[in-house]
């Protein structure tokens, strides 16, 4: 074998190395998208934090109010948690991934079951906030029917598990009895009030055109 056979089977590995890298790198890249909160709508801009972080505090303040309010409906094993409803929000912004966390941790302060809602309840959320917000990103564009069936699932779906799983254990009652109780409510504010409220922020120019917006927050009327 001379050098030139050589040099082109590192020229060969060196091409799939450098393509390997690349794949990953741009998997990565999709990955990390998902989870950059400030680098989506509203994380750029000379504003944009402070924006996040207002809005951010405002749905906690509104989901956490909501619930302490309506306190004989939002906790126990036939619970209708109308907060829930804004469960939808992450479709339309970052910020109420951490907002909807913060505020469902304030309101189950005031939970029966204490520490084990706190915790599991909270974190049911932040779950169900991100997954919101990745199917949006996958189906933005596709119809406001398959989104109306997807974005509300996921506040149904893990709230069903994590917080059935948590009473049936609570209040020794069975599984199946909590989760359906749960589900119920869940499908109740995350459907009947969540997708009416996705329907009403599309209305809204800031949220329905996000690919318009600047990072200063404006539009550029030109896309």
């Amino acid at each position: 074998m001379n050098n030139n056979d050589n040099s082109n089977i590192d020229g060969n590995i060196d091409g799939n190395i450098d393509n390997n890298s690349n794949s990953k790198g741009s998997s990565e890249s999709k990955i990390s998208g998902m989870f950059n909160w400030y680098g989506a709508y509203m994380g750029r801009g000379r504003f944009g934090r402070a924006r996040f972080i207002t809005h951010a505090a405002l749905i906690a303040a509104v989901y956490a109010a909501l619930t302490i309010w309506l306190a004989p409906i939002s906790f126990g094993q036939q619970q209708l948690r109308v907060a829930e409803a804004l469960a939808i929000l992450p479709a339309f912004t970052p910020a109420a991934i951490p907002g909807l966390f913060i505020g469902c941790a304030l309101a189950n302060t005031v939970s029966f079951m204490g520490i084990p809602d706190l915790i599991f309840g909270s974190f049911a959320t932040l779950i169900s906030a991100q997954l919101t917000y990745m199917i949006a990103q996958r189906v933005k564009g596709r119809g406001a029917v398959l989104q109306a069936v997807l974005l509300p699932m996921p506040a149904v779906l893990i709230n069903t598990v994590v917080i059935g799983a948590m009473l049936s254990i609570m209040l020794s009652i069975p599984l199946w009895a909590a989760a359906l109780g749960v589900m119920a409510g869940q499908t109740l504010s995350c459907y009947g009030l969540g997708v009416p409220l996705m329907f009403l922020m599309r209305g809204f120019k800031y949220y329905a055109h996000p690919h318009k917006r600047r990072g200063d927050g404006s539009f550029d009327t030109n896309k």
